[in-house]
């Protein structure tokens, strides 16, 4: 892994509540890098490729033509939140921030910090 996705990895990390983060590339599935734990981030990398696919062929069939900034998903006791990275297409940053200790808005602010900060 790269210094500078490492250090992504790690500013991620820094989140309040973060559990586990990556990069992943939704073209082929593939966890370019992760930090954290508690899920299986390749497991969790290729199922949520899956989402943004399916969301993305979804935007086309409808006509859609804005791009998706994110998606997030609630569970009972954590959010996950898939950020796609424009300036690097084909990848998006994965976040799993526990509820209770997590502040949504905060976190999606810092992901687009370190969205821009990217250099892959």
């Amino acid at each position: 892994m790269s210094s500078n996705l490492k250090q992504c990895m790690d500013a991620a990390m820094t989140i309040d509540g973060a559990l586990a983060a990556a990069l992943v590339d939704y073209r082929s599935g593939m966890c370019l890098a992760q930090a954290g734990g508690g899920l299986n981030l390749d497991l969790a990398a290729a199922g949520n490729t899956q989402v943004v696919n399916a969301k993305l062929k979804t935007m086309e069939s409808l006509g859609l033509r804005r791009g998706i900034e994110d998606i997030l998903i609630t569970l009972s006791d954590q959010y996950h939140l898939i950020r796609l990275v424009p300036n690097n297409q084909g990848l998006f940053l994965y976040l799993v921030l526990d509820k209770a200790k997590g502040n949504l808005a905060l976190a999606r602010y810092k992901l687009t910090d370190i969205e821009r900060s990217l250099k892959v």
